[in-house]
């Protein structure tokens, strides 16, 4: 075996095993991985009720002015009220939000993954841990808004028939 092989070996195996080093990294930081590479300790947690989340996931980012502030870290159902109740894990290092500030789902681009972005208040007083925020906007769902769109063209030709 000539060194030339020996060390094209050696060439292709470490680049394979580079590949999946960066694939084993990048799984970690997928939004809806939990596992991540934070601390649980370096945040602060509100919650929001919605009426509905759509497919928002545990560990979808949480943003501010389109800057990642934090991420969700719960995702549950109370059939008190029959809302979901997000859980928001905020980095402590953005404790000055006001807490009439607002939280929307929204989605990354027309089909891509749900995130929750925050609105600022104008309040003097800021979200604490275990704070609740009042104001929120669900998930905009697009099958939802296809099925009305085509109700509305089903319901214009039936009106259009004459008797």
């Amino acid at each position: 075996m000539s060194n030339t092989s020996r060390s094209l070996e050696i060439g292709t195996g470490l680049f394979v095993l580079l590949g999946f080093a960066a694939l084993g990294f990048l799984t970690t930081q997928l939004p809806s991985s939990s596992v991540g590479l934070h601390s649980a300790t370096d945040t602060f947690q509100v919650s929001a009720r919605f009426d509905n989340v759509g497919d928002l996931k545990v560990g979808a980012p949480v943003t501010m002015a389109g800057v990642r502030i934090g991420r969700v870290s719960g995702v549950t159902f109370d059939p008190s009220d029959f809302k979901a109740v997000v859980t928001l894990a905020i980095e402590r290092r953005y404790n000055q939000i006001p807490d009439d500030s607002d939280a929307a789902i929204q989605t990354s681009g027309l089909l891509g993954a749900k995130y929750v972005g925050l609105g600022a208040g104008g309040a003097n007083t800021y979200l604490a841990n275990g704070t609740q925020i009042q104001v929120t906007q669900s998930a905009l769902v697009l099958e939802n808004l296809v099925n009305k769109l085509f109700a509305g063209f089903a319901g214009k030709k039936e009106g259009d028939a004459k008797p």
